[in-house]
């Protein structure tokens, strides 16, 4: 299959007062066209800062891409999205690649109606009518589940529940039938319902559009319906990648192992204790050159903390960044 993005070695710092804070330390990943990539990791592992980085979202200063790559397959060609002028960007952003944010209460303009906000999008990207641009609006609307979509056109964000802005973020992110799209934790500030509806709005987009999707969460559950393949981000890299199903039944590194210790099994009758990780993520300010996860390892031995693990295969489309991990698998 073939990729649409892939992205090398990305290194992104934040300057401030009080250091330099190591965000994102040499990130390489690639998505396979019409694939589910899931990145997963505890808040501050860098997940949303590289995809920002990547579409070039973040405020800069005090954010710096201060290295890498990201070839994006667009419909003229191969382009490094992390080296295009602001103007090339903004018509690849919501054109051929859609972000949903996590927070749709403050990602929409509250002052503006929401067909308002969809069907600039289309005018921008598409160039039709604003007559054209509020049928279509109205038509994805529906689409996303959006009860009495006429009506709704003319609502106000506020107007609507918490899942309903949610389903108008993803409508902006769609409206231009993009090749990815990025979704930056869109179920966090949902109760499990509506999350299980906006999970299954996106494999239905999906399949009918054929989009490729990278999901960000910090919720390894939530992704075992969901993704093909899954990267566990901790202290800005990469420790493990896999197939979700290879991921589920034979984790490697002990960071994963741990996530997945820590979540609730509903298949199984056997009582267990779940499984929390001790101490905490490293100070960010600190450029790290040995295994990030030491600090919080129980397998943890000389080479970790002289030596900083690069990802290695393990199996079929497994990788992991771990010398413990490596030597058990000999």
């Amino acid at each position: 299959m073939a990729s649409i993005l892939k992205v090398k070695n990305l290194v992104t710092k934040f300057h401030t007062v009080d250091g330099v804070v190591n965000a994102v330390n040499d990130v390489s990943f690639l998505l396979e066209d019409g694939e589910t990539l899931a990145i997963v990791g505890e808040s501050g592992s860098g997940k949303s800062v590289s995809m920002m980085s990547i579409m070039g979202l973040l405020p800069m200063p005090p954010a710096k891409v201060e290295g890498g790559q990201a070839l994006f397959n667009s419909k003229d060609g191969p382009v490094d999205l992390i080296q295009l002028p602001y103007e090339a960007m903004s018509d690849i952003r919501g054109g051929q690649i859609g972000f949903v944010f996590q927070d749709p209460g403050t990602s929409l303009n509250p002052i503006l109606t929401i067909g308002k906000q969809i069907s600039e999008t289309l005018i921008r990207h598409l160039g039709i009518s604003g007559r054209e641009a509020k049928d279509k609006t109205v038509s994805l609307l529906a689409e996303v589940g959006i009860p009495d979509p006429t009506l709704r056109f003319d609502a106000f964000p506020f107007q609507l529940s918490g899942g309903m802005r949610q389903r108008v973020m993803i409508a902006i992110a769609v409206a231009c039938a993009p090749r990815i799209v990025i979704a930056d934790e869109p179920t966090t500030a949902l109760d499990v319902t509506i999350q299980a509806q906006i999970v299954n709005l996106f494999k239905e987009l999906r399949v009918k559009m054929g989009v490729s999707t990278i999901w960000i969460t910090h919720d390894l559950g939530l992704v075992a319906g969901l993704a093909d393949r899954v990267l566990v981000m901790y202290a800005g890299q990469i420790l493990e990648s896999a197939q979700v199903d290879e991921l589920y039944e034979n984790p490697k590194h002990p960071y994963t192992i741990g996530l997945l210790g820590a979540l609730p099994r509903l298949d199984t009758q056997e009582s267990k204790r779940l499984v929390s990780i001790d101490g905490t993520p490293p100070d960010s300010t600190i450029l790290i050159h040995h295994c990030p996860f030491a600090w919080r390892c129980a397998h943890a031995f000389e080479r970790c903390w002289n030596e900083k693990p690069a990802l290695t295969t393990v199996g079929e489309k497994h990788t992991v960044a771990c010398f413990y991990a490596m030597e058990e698998g000999r």
